[in-house]
């Protein structure tokens, strides 16, 4: 569905997809289902963040960490994954999404792999929206593997060395966790340097577009500084 609304233009949005587990727990239901649910809202957020003008959307899905859960639990968001590329492909050409997946690879199966390349080729011309779905992915891990491609003679600068980084488009603007945490959690540390962050005590399954909605209105009311004079957020695109 297309819309005329554009109040979010330019800015790179990230969010912590926090709660699918414990959304389910509480209902007496198994994780997995939880994570099935959190598809759902990837789906739906998805959609009104292109509505509104959001130019880059990073969702963080699969940490590196994660790979310490269970084993039964790993090989369901593995499967899960690939349903989500094959379901949402068509979708994602018809709406002129572009879809990349950032973060390690060569851990992942290699069906899941296949599915990234497939969607990613698909989706490449895609310029409404950019859709970054984090797997398998550790911002200090890809900071560190940045470094060590640091070529000795060139002098290092912040600008030059965010160019490393293969997971960036530019700077996150706005940071999103739900779930009811406060932490990054090893997601965006380069490109979140000067975020401005924003917390929801609702788990995952249960964010809604207005949730997004309140976030970029929060955003839009709040002074960016840089450490130096006032910048209003709504002027603010992605990569400044």
């Amino acid at each position: 569905m297309q819309s005329d609304r554009h109040d979010a233009p330019g800015l790179h949005v990230a969010i912590i997809m926090d709660g699918n587990g414990r959304w389910a727990t509480k209902r007496g239901l198994p994780r997995t289902t939880g994570h099935r649910a959190g598809m759902d809202a990837v789906r739906r957020i998805a959609q009104a963040a292109a509505d509104r003008g959001v130019a880059t959307l990073t969702l963080f899905a699969f940490s590196a960490d994660n790979w310490k859960r269970p084993a039964q639990e790993v090989d369901a968001l593995m499967w899960l994954f690939r349903a989500y590329l094959r379901a949402e492909m068509g979708q994602l050409v018809q709406s002129g999404a572009r879809l990349t997946v950032i973060g390690r690879r060569d851990r992942l199966p290699a069906r899941l792999r296949r599915e990234i390349h497939v969607a990613e080729q698909a989706t490449a011309l895609g310029r409404r929206i950019h859709l970054r779905i984090a797997i398998d992915y550790s911002s200090r891990q890809a900071i560190a593997r940045a470094a060590a491609r640091w070529p000795e003679a060139i002098e290092p600068s912040a600008g030059a060395f965010g160019q490393l980084l293969a997971e960036g488009p530019g700077d996150v603007d706005l940071l999103i966790r739900s779930g009811g945490e406060k932490r990054l959690s090893d997601f965006m540390l380069w490109e979140a340097a000067y975020a401005e962050l924003w917390f929801s005590d609702k788990m995952w399954p249960d964010f809604e577009p207005g949730d997004l909605a309140a976030a970029l209105a929060d955003f839009a009311g709040r002074e960016r500084r840089y450490g130096g004079l006032i910048q209003p957020a709504r002027e603010v695109h992605a990569g400044q």
